[in-house]
């Protein structure tokens, strides 16, 4: 088989070209989109620190109101990334048709869905008293909430246009929208939390107005972009937008489930993770929070590199190009796989030096938060490596529509093991937060190493999902 590099020969020069060609493709992609991530990142931290001056309880009600948002978002996060999967197929396989009815079925997901979910966050208040939270808390939680509502089905249109942009290698603008809305929306939420620039002062509420506003605009940008710009404009996406498309709504919902569903139970072994952390006490908690925050500012490269994963394997499938499927994911692992570890080897040398972004550096190098964090730093040699590389073997497997045994393993892995090694290591063996750390590692790593035997055993044997082809 073309490319094959069988047991004793060296690499051909051949081989090597392709595997270079495909590691530089999939930077060039996934470079964007990394960013793009970053900057969400940015606007997220730009809230947090205007609301901080508010004080210390307005910060724990924004918590706690991203809590709840993030339960909602994630649902419809995973249904519309099935786009980009379906997208790259069909731009594989020379269908601009099926890129288009690939993108309208992702929108109508995030408006059908988006509906009732930011419904939901209007009754803010009442599920964070449920959950026993405190009455002043749940309040001022439920004022953000009531603000960032109706940003949910924007954020979402956003990130299915986003994934149109990628599995068409033209990434690019949605980077350049998110630059635009990171500076719009730290002077809109400083107007309207503050009452500045002539705007009334909501305080919370505003912060929450302004996210919706700046997520609208993105919307509209994204959908003005692929609209009116080459080489958009050629798909004609919202051609026959009202059209009812069932069938690949359907495949839609089966790949989107399964990620929707994995989602959350990623994110919520990590909430258990930092509810253990508080039976711990205050210093462990914090020192949690830095680590895991550091963790998710490195995850964004990954995570970027994770979406170009599944946008180059989709086209190769598209292209029913056996070989190039199996070279376009090993190559994405091995990408994500070298960034971490660099990471990693950057997050031990400056462990000491990391915690005091987030505590000033005025603080004494024996403080106990500090030295806690810098311990979770060093911890985290296998935690960063397996958590970047299992998104990206996952982004892989989208690329194959291949979701559902994913979301098994993440059950197991995430819960049954991962969660169950974390209490017996915190608790019953007394390691504390270092062995909730070793837990989430132990979960991470087997996952990572299922998805990539999955990845392995199916492109072995020349598997190829099949494609959707024009009605």
């Amino acid at each position: 088989m073309p490319g094959q590099i069988l047991a004793g020969e060296a690499p051909s020069p051949a081989g090597r070209s392709d595997w270079r060609d495909e590691l530089i493709e999939t930077i060039r992609l996934a470079l964007p989109i990394a960013l793009t991530q970053l900057g969400q990142v940015a606007m997220m931290t730009s809230d947090l620190a205007l609301l901080g001056r508010l004080g210390q309880e307005v910060v724990a009600a924004s918590a706690l109101a991203h809590t709840v948002l993030f339960g909602a978002f994630v649902v419809g996060m995973g249904l519309v990334s099935a786009v980009s999967p379906l997208a790259a197929q069909a731009f594989g396989a020379r269908q601009p048709r099926m890129v288009r009815r690939a993108l309208r079925v992702g929108l109508w997901a995030a408006t059908l869905l988006g509906i009732p979910l930011s419904l939901t966050q209007l009754e803010g208040e009442r599920i964070l008293l449920a959950l026993g939270q405190t009455p002043v808390e749940a309040k001022l939680a439920a004022e953000y909430l009531k603000g960032l509502a109706w940003c949910l089905v924007p954020a979402w249109w956003f990130i299915a246009l986003r994934g149109f942009m990628q599995s068409v290698n033209r990434p690019e603008p949605g980077l350049w929208i998110t630059l635009a809305a990171i500076p719009a929306n730290g002077v809109l939420a400083y107007g309207l939390i503050y009452g500045e620039f002539g705007l009334p002062r909501l305080e919370m509420f505003g912060a929450g107005l302004a996210t919706t506003i700046v997520n609208l605009g993105m919307c509209a940008a994204g959908v003005w972009v692929c609209y009116a710009c080459r080489p958009f404009k050629k798909y004609r996406v919202l051609g026959r937008f009202w059209v009812p498309d069932w069938v690949l709504f359907k495949q839609l919902l089966a790949i989107g489930a399964p990620i929707s569903v994995t989602m959350m139970l990623e994110f919520g072994v990590f909430a258990a993770a930092a509810l253990l952390m508080g039976w711990l006490g205050t210093a462990a908690l914090a020192a949690h929070q830095i680590a895991i925050t550091s963790a998710s500012i490195m995850f964004m490269v990954p995570f970027g590199v994770s979406m170009a994963a599944t946008v180059r394997v989709g086209h190769a499938v598209g292209r029913r190009d056996t070989e190039g499927t199996r070279r376009a994911g090993m190559a994405a692992i091995a990408l994500g796989a070298g960034f971490m570890a660099l990471m990693t080897l950057l997050a031990a040398l400056f462990r000491h030096h990391i915690p005091l972004v987030f505590m000033g550096f005025g603080t004494a190098p024996t403080d106990p938060t500090l030295l806690l964090a810098a311990t979770l730093l060093l911890l985290g040699a296998s935690f960063f490596i397996a958590d970047g590389v299992q998104t990206v073997a996952a982004g892989a497997l989208r690329g194959l529509n291949d979701t559902r045994m994913t979301l098994v393993y993440a059950a197991i892995c995430f819960w049954v093991i991962g969660f169950s090694v974390c209490y017996a290591l915190g608790f019953p063996l007394g390691y504390g937060a270092p062995g909730i750390w070793i837990g989430l590692s132990i979960g991470l790593a087997l996952y990572a190493l299922l998805l990539i035997r999955r990845f392995h055993r199916l492109t072995k044997r020349g598997y190829l999902p099949d494609v959707a082809t024009p009605a």
